[in-house]
């Protein structure tokens, strides 16, 4: 249960939650957006983080310092696109279908 199941659970859970799709595996040449979602006037980055088993730890926890660095330069390269709006890095945490929504999950220091 991986990839596209995983972003396709997250897509339907954040949908649910009223947010709207802006568009999927947006690629840029720092990275790859898994869901980029808007909640109400808020961009949001959504990365999504699926595992079918408890082995290593948990989805949450594969979110590295280099991933990290790489999801904020994701905002700022999003952020001169949409100059005009609020950006925010949400984490998406499946485990064995369990989902998990980190909101604000990754902030600048």
């Amino acid at each position: 249960m991986l990839g596209k199941k995983g972003e396709s659970l997250a897509y339907q859970h954040l949908k649910n939650k009223g947010y709207r799709l802006v568009g999927q595996n947006i690629k840029f040449f720092c990275g790859e957006i898994d869901l980029l979602m808007q909640d109400k006037d808020v961009l949001v980055i959504v990365e999504v983080k699926a595992k079918s088993d408890d082995s290593f730890g948990q989805a949450h926890d594969m979110i590295t310092n280099k991933k990290k660095k790489k999801l904020l330069q994701l905002a700022h390269t999003l952020n001169q696109k949409y100059p005009d709006k609020s950006i925010r890095i949400d984490v998406v945490a499946i485990d064995n279908e369990k989902i998990e929504h980190l909101v604000s999950a990754v902030e600048e220091r």
